[in-house]
């Protein structure tokens, strides 16, 4: 006689591999608490950039044209507006995965190592908030359609589309967050930081694409479709909200022409596919790379 025992769903199935279990031991060996391990006592250097010259969207002629406290001012309010962005962004993660693990049970890995990363994520925000402060600038956020946009994609999005979608936001911040903590021109309380959101960010990535692997687990070709297209535009307006252009204002540039040549330059949109390779061979692996979907990674410079 065959089982009566129904099979849960793909998202309720048990931590087979343990990643939950790894990265709970994980976050307990490693943390940080950014209120003591960053300095915010020291008053900033204005000697230092905000991030690598090399990452700053105004790579033209433009740039040449600086003198180097001008540049400097330019990647410290650029630095902030990643960091606006970054808490914008969390902030929906940590809705998104609220919901993902209501009312599931908590004696299981997967619903502890949520409740710890949205931990970690109101550390993230609180820090990125506080250097964006320190580093004198304003507060940097998106276009007022793209935070409604993001209001119906927290409510709505659930399962793999949410997971990728979290995946592609930490992804591309940590590919550049990962120069910033190494380059000694960049001021040292935001290379704590950079370095501080990038091991930490790890343990999320990993949870993301463990998630998204297991959620699309015998997902049909429909549902495949949605998805891509859901997780694509997603990263579209999360990728080019990242440097507003008050940030151009706020350094003392002609608005107009810097927002011209910073959407002309070549190496940043040649920065920012290289560093996505990785992020673009996970998402073909999961058959997340439909034809509409590639339209808005290209838009985005990021493939």
């Amino acid at each position: 006689m065959a089982s009566s025992t129904v099979r849960p769903e793909s998202h309720e199935l048990p931590d087979e591999r343990g990643v939950s279990r790894r990265l709970l031991e994980s976050a307990a060996v490693l943390a940080y608490d950014p209120a003591t391990e960053v300095d915010w006592e020291t008053p900033l250097d204005r000697d230092f950039h905000g991030a690598s010259p090399e990452w700053s969207t105004l790579g033209t002629a433009y740039w040449a044209e600086l003198t180097e406290e001008q540049r400097k001012e330019l990647t410290r309010q650029e630095a902030a507006s990643v960091a606006s962005t970054g808490i914008w962004f969390e902030m929906i993660l940590q809705q998104m995965v609220l919901r993902d693990m209501y009312a599931k049970d908590p004696t299981k890995a997967d619903f502890q190592w949520a409740l710890t990363e949205v931990a970690e994520e109101c550390r993230h925000s609180i820090m990125f908030a506080r250097g964006a402060e320190k580093l004198g600038a304003p507060a940097y956020r998106p276009h007022r359609l793209v935070i409604e946009l993001g209001r119906v994609f927290k409510t709505l999005a659930f399962g793999e589309a949410a997971y990728a979608a979290i995946l592609v936001a930490e992804e591309v911040l940590d590919v550049m967050q990962r120069d910033w903590m190494r380059d000694e021109r960049v001021v040292p309380f935001v290379r704590t930081i950079n370095n501080i959101h990038v091991v930490e960010e790890s343990r999320h990535m990993k949870f993301a694409r463990d998630q998204t692997r297991r959620r699309l687990a015998g997902a049909g070709r429909i549902r495949r479709h949605i998805n891509a297209f859901v997780v694509a535009t997603a990263s579209y307006f999360i990728v080019t909200s990242m440097v507003r252009r008050q940030v151009y204002e706020s350094a003392g540039l002609d608005v107009r022409r810097a927002v011209a040549e910073a959407g002309a330059n070549e190496h940043h949109k040649s920065m920012m596919r290289a560093s996505c390779s990785g992020l673009m061979e996970f998402l073909a692996s999961a058959r997340l790379l439909t034809k509409p979907a590639l339209a808005f990674y290209k838009r985005a410079n990021l493939i």
